[in-house]
C-alpha cells in the first residue's frame, strides 16, 4: 500500500472511531410514544419548553420502616445513567441491596399541559412482579407553576400499584417553565399617564427651544406662557381662598385694639361741626 492510501485510510479510521464516541456520549432525549410523523406541533411545543430542565439531575430518598427504603432518581428527557443505554429516566435503587429497577424510559413518553402545569409520562418500565398484572411499570410526573424557581420541590407523592392495570408512581415539581407567558400589554390608564407625559416634555422643551432661539427670551421668560403660569398660582390661591374660607367676607373681626371705642367716638365728635346748622 503506497504511503497516501494509507494516510487515507488511518483517517477514515479515526473519523469512524470519532463518530461512534460521539454517539456513545451524545445523550438520548425524549421520543413522543408513536411514529415521529405522528407527533404534534403541541407535543414538540412542551419538549422544547422542557429543554431547560434537562441538564438538572433530581433525587428524592423514601424510606417506609425497614422493608422499603428507596432512592428515585430522575431527568427530563434524558437518561438517568447514559452508560448502560436502558433510555431510564427514572430509576429506583434500593438502599439495602442496591438493586435498580427502571420506573419509567424516555424512548415511551407522553407529555400534555394545561393552563399552569405540564404533566410528562414515562412508559415502558420494568415489569412488575405479583402487582398490575405484571404490566410495565409507569412514572408520572407532575410539573407545577412557579415563577421564579427553575426546578424544586421534587417529591413523590404515591404508587398505585393496588389495581389490576393501568398502576403508575406519581411523583411532582414545580418549575417556572411550566408557567404560563406573562401578558406585557400595558392597561388603559397606564398608556394615558404615558402620553400625557410625553405631551408635557414636548410642550416644555419645545417652548423652550421657540423662546430661547426664536423669540431670543433670556432667563425665566424662556418658560413657554410665562406670563400665564405666573398668574396661574395667584389664581389658585384665590379660588382656594374663595371655596375654603370658612366665615363670611365681611364678618367683624373677633379682635378689637385697646381704645377702638374711644376712637370712634372722636370721630363722631369731630365730625359734628360739618353737619348743617
Amino acid at each position: 500500500m503506497s504511503p497516501p492510501c494509507h494516510t487515507s485510510a488511518l483517517l477514515l479510521v479515526f473519523v469512524a472511531l470519532a463518530v461512534a464516541v460521539a454517539e456513545q456520549t451524545e445523550e438520548r432525549s425524549c421520543d413522543v410514544v408513536g411514529d415521529e410523523s405522528s407527533e404534534s406541533q403541541m407535543e414538540r411545543a412542551l419538549l422544547k419548553k422542557l429543554e431547560p430542565l434537562s441538564h438538572m439531575r433530581f433525587n428524592v430518598t423514601v424510606e417506609k420502616g425497614k422493608t422499603e427504603n428507596y432512592i428515585y432518581q430522575f431527568r427530563v428527557c434524558r437518561e438517568v445513567n447514559s452508560t448502560s443505554h436502558d433510555f431510564g429516566g427514572l430509576v429506583q435503587t434500593d438502599r439495602q441491596n442496591g438493586k435498580t429497577t427502571v420506573i419509567g424510559r424516555i424512548n415511551e413518553t407522553q407529555v400534555f399541559n394545561g393552563s399552569d402545569w405540564i404533566m410528562l409520562i414515562y412508559k415502558g418500565g420494568d415489569s412488575y412482579g405479583s402487582h398490575c398484572s405484571g404490566e410495565k411499570r409507569r412514572a408520572v410526573i407532575m410539573i407545577s407553576c412557579k415563577r421564579g424557581v427553575t426546578a424544586s420541590s421534587f417529591s413523590i407523592i404515591s404508587e398505585e400499584r393496588e389495581k389490576e392495570q393501568e398502576c403508575f408512581y406519581l411523583f411532582e415539581m414545580d418549575s417556572s417553565v411550566a408557567c404560563p407567558a406573562e401578558n406585557s400589554h400595558l392597561s388603559v390608564g397606564s398608556i394615558l399617564l404615558i402620553t400625557f407625559v410625553s405631551l408635557i416634555a414636548v410642550y416644555i422643551i419645545g417652548g423652550f427651544l421657540y423662546q430661547r432661539l426664536i423669540v431670543g427670551a433670556k432667563g425665566m421668560e424662556q418658560i413657554p406662557h410665562f406670563a400665564f403660569w405666573q398668574d396661574l398660582g395667584n389664581l389658585v390661591a384665590d379660588g382656594c381662598d374663595f371655596v375654603c374660607r370658612s366665615k363670611p367676607r365681611n364678618a367683624p373681626a373677633a379682635y378689637r385694639g385697646v381704645g377702638d371705642d374711644q376712637l370712634g367716638e372722636e370721630s363722631e365728635e369731630r365730625d359734628d361741626h360739618l353737619l348743617p346748622m
